[in-house]
């Protein structure tokens, strides 16, 4: 099934598509917007034109696993976008995707300006390639948490 992972953030937000193999995750682009309905209608309108049959929305737990405020936002911007689409929205654990991203990146040696806009697309990659691998070990579980 194809999936679109969400790294949801307050001046950008990353998105990452995968094959309906559910094997290869693949950044999509970033929405630089501040205002949060724009950003809900960018991300209803990406996962339309992908024709996804799933949204994973990534939940930025504290180290302990316990649930701050910036996890209680993403919780509301994931409700909220339910509400703009017919495709079931499930959260991800994506305790640090953007420390990943950034090593990754220093991999590849994309620093400055182009980092700065790519990194929010690698780390809904990440979040993606996470729950994908989730999905493939734990295949009647269903889906995340």
């Amino acid at each position: 099934m194809k999936i679109l992972a969400v790294d949801y953030g307050d001046a950008r937000t990353g998105l990452a598509v995968c094959d309906a193999g559910e094997m290869l995750a693949s950044p999509v682009g970033v929405i630089h917007e501040w205002n949060r309905d724009r950003v809900l209608a960018a991300v209803a309108r990406a996962a339309a034109e992908q024709r996804v049959e799933e949204i994973v929305v990534g939940n930025p737990l504290n180290m302990d696993g316990s649930a701050g405020p910036r996890s209680q936002l993403c919780h509301e911007f994931g409700a909220a976008l339910q509400q703009l689409v017919e495709v079931p929205v499930v959260y991800w654990d994506e305790r640090g995707t953007t420390v990943t991203a950034t090593r990754y990146l220093n991999v590849t040696d994309t620093r400055g300006k182009k980092r700065k806009n790519v990194v929010d697309a690698v780390a809904a990659t990440i979040i993606l390639e996470s729950y994908l691998n989730w999905r493939r070990n734990h295949p009647r579980e269903g889906q995340g948490g």
